[in-house]
């Protein structure tokens, strides 16, 4: 379940909603955030849903950005204190049943160490490459792509940006990028071609399959497909999601 960073909302509760709802769906937060969510309620959530949906939830955690959070202070630290409070609660959340929204080194690190491992947003298959060296082998590491069901180059990549122009103002992902040798005039009106055709997956359905593999040879165990249509609505795009799931091959 993809939410805004700034989101209050009650995650675990959605999930919960959605799992009854469903017979097999395998649910995830991305992201739960830390600062509007406390942990002992979160933990007491995600077992009432265990216990009517066992195995079917994963809680994503995320330390969101200072603009976003009121709070906002030593995201790293916060962090870890939130995974003890979790470790702790009357209800504890295993290892095994969270990941975090990491991006540098050392949230990577605690991703791989505290958790299952983690979940990415706003990468390319180059930052799996090394996000994978630092997780290792084992943990699971599944990233955020944004895809643009669209072939003309002009209005997807006029969609791409319309969706990253605010992502780029934060400093959390300007920095990753920067990382990962992007420049600040990649970063600005809502990012350069470069950047775009990096971050956002658009063409037909070849270069589309083509670009996901790219993902999944640089180290990503399982893709979380955000599909972006540009047309500002809030319903869920049903037919681009059955239109991906072909393009994939993930129908039946």
């Amino acid at each position: 379940m993809k939410q805004p960073p700034c989101g209050r909302r009650r995650p675990a509760v959605s999930a919960a909603h959605l799992a009854t709802a469903t017979s097999r769906l395998v649910l995830a937060t991305g992201i739960l955030n830390i600062w509007f969510q406390d942990a002992d309620t979160v933990a007491e959530q995600r077992a009432d849903l265990e216990r009517s949906h066992p195995g079917r939830f994963l809680l994503g955690l995320g330390a969101s950005h200072a603009a976003l959070a009121q709070n906002y202070r030593r995201p790293y630290s916060t962090m870890v204190e939130y995974l003890d409070a979790l470790d702790g609660a009357a209800s504890p959340v295993p290892a095994d049943s969270r990941v975090l929204a990491a991006l540098g080194p050392k949230m990577l690190g605690l991703a791989r160490d505290r958790a299952a491992g983690a979940h990415p947003y706003l990468v390319t298959p180059e930052y799996i490459e090394q996000a994978r060296g630092v997780l290792g082998s084992v943990p699971l590491l599944a990233p955020e792509v944004t895809v643009v069901l669209d072939e003309n180059r002009d209005s997807a990549r006029a969609t791409a940006r319309g969706f990253l122009q605010y992502y780029l103002t934060l400093p959390n992902y300007a920095a990753n990028l920067e990382r990962l040798g992007f420049t600040e005039d990649d970063l600005v009106d809502g990012g350069s071609d470069r950047l775009v055709d990096a971050l956002v997956v658009w063409g037909t359905e070849e270069s589309m399959r083509n670009r996901l593999h790219q993902f999944l040879t640089a180290g990503a165990d399982h893709l979380a497909l955000q599909v972006i249509t540009g047309d500002g609505r809030d319903t869920p795009p049903l037919p681009q999601w059955r239109r991906l799931a072909a393009i994939t091959g993930l129908t039946n």
